[in-house]
């Protein structure tokens, strides 16, 4: 019974952190970041603001907490065994968000542009998605140590798909960071770009010092 219990506490839980960050970033794209506050998320969640602060530190929390990587990991263990790694993290990415609700899709995209915009997101994020943590996470995964320089170098690629995806999104106003992201993956699958192009002219190298 008291297993019981606790998981149901646990449940509620969960369901109150999804929904204050569903009222903070809700607010955040109607009214702005800089604009809305603690007390404004609270107010629109029907919740005091010592209850805000029991799940998240801050409003900065609010879309830096990530609920959709159970959804990726569940989506991830379904890939039929063999698939390629780089197919495979495509396949559960898809997954993972054709499974969500469209409004919940919809303020991913949010919270991805706020990821992107704000620097104090943007820079807990970076510690976040390191190589280092991309490649622990993928090791067990591919029967490898996190200190294996292939491991290494695709959690390398990875990060980079992400920042590439990023910097798409950046260069196209209003266009969905998902799709970018999945349409990198796409390319990838294929070999990294322009890697056997042969360089014309004498470009600057961009692994110098700027």
């Amino acid at each position: 019974m008291s297993t019981e219990v606790g998981g149901l506490r646990e449940r509620k839980k969960a369901r109150t952190r999804a929904d204050l960050q569903r009222h903070a970033l809700r607010l955040f794209r109607d009214r702005g970041y800089a604009e809305t506050t603690v007390d404004d998320i609270a107010a629109a969640a029907e919740v005091s603001r010592s209850t805000f602060f029991r799940y998240f530190a801050g409003k900065e929390q609010t879309v830096l907490y990530d609920d959709v990587d159970p959804l990726m990991a569940e989506a991830f263990g379904e890939v039929p065994e063999g698939t390629p790694l780089l197919s495979a993290l495509r396949t559960a990415m898809r997954t993972a968000f054709e499974r969500l609700p469209d409004e919940k899709r919809e303020l991913e995209e949010v919270r991805m542009d706020l990821s992107r915009r704000q620097p104090e997101i943007r820079a807990a994020l970076r510690e976040a998605f390191s190589v280092g943590a991309i490649a622990e996470q993928l090791a067990a995964g591919v029967g490898r140590s996190a200190d294996d320089p292939e491991v290494v170098v695709f959690a390398g690629v990875v990060v980079g798909g992400r920042l590439a995806a990023q910097e798409m999104v950046a260069r196209s106003p209003g266009s969905s960071y998902i799709e970018a992201l999945d349409a990198v993956f796409a390319r990838l699958e294929h070999g990294i770009p322009l890697a056997d192009l042969p360089i014309v002219g004498t470009p600057r190298s961009p692994l110098a010092d700027r």
